[in-house]
């Protein structure tokens, strides 16, 4: 029997470890710096049909339908004025049991994690990973310490395991760009709450969709923004008063109409990758923004993460680990692609390119050889 560890227990790590346990061939034990494991209780998350299709393999057809919901389009509206511009069927990629889908984080973490509360330990740091011939020795800086024969990274963006094993050699970027979640207790006018609204602005957008069965909608938006290399270190910054309060300022009239209802808000900078790193170890795996963090453009994050656990798993089971690395590498550079210059068409600013891009979009949402190609390409895995 193969030992696994799994250093990390967010989205990725513990969808993998649920396929790992389900093969008697594995033993699995899945360890989190945290003293609990981080749910984001309330934000959300979207998951496209590629995504959902692999969480069915462990149930989620079954998952508590008035914690999810189906939307069926994206409509594209006007920051500046909230005109509606155009809108996207997204059902086209749906089956009948594997529909586009959003929930809260938390209602996913929960579900991911059903089974496997005596398989997670928590308040375990990474200290140090020490690469042996045969096996791989973890050391943990509450003194605890472990053998395993796999090791899979999937402890974030700002992955320490990952830092250990490369030297610090792959470190994320800053993307010049602030993330502001919330979440919204009353609904908006002139919107249709039932799917998900995109708003398009000067250096900014902001996405809308429901997550909760009392109403609750999930506001993200993404906004341009320079920061020092001292501010993007200090995660203080981000709870201040005052620099909340500037951040807010800075909203397109559109979307200041959003501010006075949210709550639970949350600022943060978004940090991505700009390369993959590939362990010597054969044995050693990165998943999820470990292996590579996407700026949040595309609505793929989880969705990615959960595929390349499927891709790893299945690699593994069928010592086919080489193929791993290159294939995910491929699909990772195609999605990133889309990420990149749909936040480049997204914050346009200047009115004529504003004007041509929504006259594209009008025409593009309707044209099904260009969805199969951008989108189909992602989401039929």
């Amino acid at each position: 029997m193969k030992k696994v560890a799994i250093v990390g227990a967010g989205i990725s790590g513990l969808f993998i470890a649920n396929l790992f346990r389900k093969n008697p061939n594995y033993q699995i034990q899945i360890y989190e710096k945290n003293t609990s494991i981080p749910s984001e209780e309330g934000y959300g998350v979207q998951l496209s049909v590629n995504s959902v299709r692999i969480l069915n393999e462990i149930g989620f057809h079954k998952f508590k339908n008035n914690e999810k919901f189906n939307p069926g389009k994206i409509n594209f509206y006007s920051n500046e004025n909230s005109n509606k511009i155009c809108e996207l069927d997204i059902t086209e990629f749906n089956s009948e049991d594997c529909k586009y889908t959003t929930l809260k984080r938390s209602s996913l973490i929960n579900f991911l994690k059903t089974d496997l509360e005596n398989l997670i330990k928590t308040g375990h740091n990474i200290l140090k990973i020490d690469q042996q011939i045969k096996q791989i020795k973890l050391y943990f800086e509450n003194g605890q310490s472990c053998e395993c024969d796999y090791l899979i990274v999937s402890d974030g963006v700002f992955s320490k395991s990952k830092s250990l094993i490369s030297n610090n050699q792959a470190n994320p970027q800053y993307n010049n760009t602030l993330a502001i979640r919330g979440i919204l207790n009353k609904s908006p006018e002139n919107i249709d709450i039932k799917n998900i609204a995109l708003f398009l602005g000067s250096d900014f957008h902001h996405v809308i969709y429901p997550v909760g069965p009392n109403g609750d909608l999930n506001f993200i938006a993404i906004m341009k923004y320079q920061l020092s290399v001292e501010e993007q270190k200090n995660y203080s910054l981000f709870s201040d008063n005052s620099f909340i309060k500037k951040v807010l300022e800075k909203f397109p009239l559109g979307a200041k109409g959003f501010v006075d209802d949210l709550k639970e808000l949350k600022i943060f900078p978004v940090f991505v990758s700009d390369n993959f790193y590939k362990s010597h170890n054969s044995n050693i795996h990165l998943i999820g923004d470990a292996f590579f963090a996407f700026p949040p453009s595309f609505a793929q994050g989880a969705s990615q993460s959960i595929e390349g656990a499927y891709e790893l798993f299945k690699s593994i089971e069928n010592n086919t680990e080489s193929n791993f690395f290159k294939n995910r590498v491929n699909k990772t550079k195609m999605v990133n692609i889309r990420s990149k210059f749909n936040q480049f068409a997204f914050h346009l600013s200047n009115p004529l390119t504003i004007f041509f891009r929504n006259i594209f979009l009008k025409r593009l949402v309707k044209n099904k050889k260009f969805l199969e190609s951008y989108l189909g390409k992602v989401y039929r895995n």
